[in-house]
């Protein structure tokens, strides 16, 4: 698989989406690097490293934190997104914002109640 690529065949991508699903190493090192760094322009998580494949994208975690209401949030980074070719894409949540609202406003929901996406 070409890690520059940004479209892949089709696999079971498990995204974290609560706490205790983020790698702790990641935690760790995001942590460690905002605590030695006070001055950051932007989120550890928020980086783009594009020689990591599609899998390594999936589990990198942007924001993993309380919010002002106190719940404890997650955010991916990046969003895998199934294309009608049947290929995966990630999709950076803020580079990639635009096309991400535009995915979104593709869904469909059949007569059965199910979502269709193209």
């Amino acid at each position: 698989m070409n890690k520059d690529s940004r479209h892949y065949n089709r696999e079971e991508i498990k995204q974290p989406m609560a706490p205790q699903e983020v790698d702790p190493e990641q935690k760790i090192a995001q942590k460690e690097e905002v605590n030695r760094r006070k001055n950051l322009t932007v989120n550890p998580g928020d980086r783009i490293d594009r020689s990591k494949d599609l899998e390594e994208k999936a589990k990198q975690v942007a924001v993993d934190a309380p919010d002002i209401a106190g719940d404890h949030i997650v955010v991916p980074t990046y969003f895998i997104v199934d294309m009608p070719d049947g290929s995966q894409k990630a999709l950076h949540h803020v580079k990639d914002a635009e096309e991400i609202s535009d995915i979104i406003r593709q869904a469909r929901v059949d007569e059965n109640g199910n979502r269709i996406w193209w």
